[in-house]
């Protein structure tokens, strides 16, 4: 958790702004950002739990075909 040193400004008694050194305010922006990376990722997983999968090497193999054929064509 990122400690804030906020200053609060009041307008007729009541807590209207809140005012944060530039630094804080950075941090502030990189944590709401990579939450809301981390959100989208958990949108994505979920939309995506039942798509079928392949394992590493079955990708390795797949791919190391196609590359072998296309070095063929040229």
């Amino acid at each position: 958790m990122i400690a804030l040193h906020a200053q609060i400004i009041e307008k007729a008694g009541k807590k209207e702004y809140a005012v944060l050194p530039y630094g804080e305010f950075l941090k502030v922006q990189e944590e709401l950002e990579d939450y809301y990376d981390l959100r989208c990722l958990r949108q994505g997983k979920e939309a995506e739990k039942g798509a079928p999968t392949i394992g590493m090497d079955e990708l390795k193999k797949k791919l190391g075909s196609r590359t072998r054929r296309s070095s063929r064509r040229q």
